[in-house]
């Protein structure tokens, strides 16, 4: 049936290559355009177009900033900047923001190590934190997810800095094996970091 439609068929291909967008959802999704109208439709892709055109990556912690502008964590003067908490992903830091209980910068990985998946070392932003900590650092909090690959990185982040005089921490207990910062409430993602313990 959908080779009778091509350019439904292309839509659903295109939505195949976007990650953690499950097969069954590219058709609901699909639906959800077909069925609004074309200016709601204009606007999204708008939008899409202008977060590629104005948004970019900041060069020191590697979170997402208006391209113009910069970085609303690494300017901020109220940040402690000899603090820094090392996340996998944007959406991590997005948790940790939530609880306003965090006053130190980020470090955003881009992912965790995984060998299955072909994630090495050099796939990540962590060379650039290793050429931050030689900048005057206290405190490095390793608050990559509660996973393998996780647990991994952190190991890997800690390697480098045991001989260094920079304090290393992880998150406090009570935040689940297996678990996504990203998915947990305010109160225990803020009692992780508040609570933190040695690495």
């Amino acid at each position: 049936m959908l080779k009778d439609v091509p350019s439904l068929e292309q839509l659903l291909k295109l939505f195949q290559q976007v990650p953690y967008l499950a097969s069954k959802n590219i058709f609901r999704v699909a639906d959800y355009f077909l069925k609004n109208n074309g200016e709601k439709i204009d606007s999204f892709c708008q939008s899409l177009l202008e977060v590629k055109r104005r948004v970019a990556q900041c060069n020191e912690c590697f979170c997402w900033k208006e391209k113009d502008k910069g970085c609303p964590i690494c300017s901020s003067a109220r940040r402690n900047k000899r603090l820094i908490c090392v996340v996998e992903t944007w959406q991590d830091l997005l948790a940790i923001e939530k609880t306003a209980g965090y006053l130190g910068v980020y470090h955003v990985l881009g992912g965790a190590i995984s060998p299955l998946d072909g994630i090495g070392p050099e796939d990540l932003t962590i060379n650039y934190l290793e050429l931050r900590c030689k900048q005057g650092i206290d405190e490095i909090i390793l608050a990559t997810n509660q996973t393998p690959e996780g647990e991994a990185t952190a190991s890997y982040v800690a390697s480098f800095l045991k001989n260094s005089n920079i304090k290393i921490s992880c998150l406090a207990k009570g935040v689940p094996v297996g678990s996504s910062l990203e998915y947990m409430d305010k109160l225990t993602v803020y009692k992780a970091i508040s609570e933190r313990r040695p690495f």
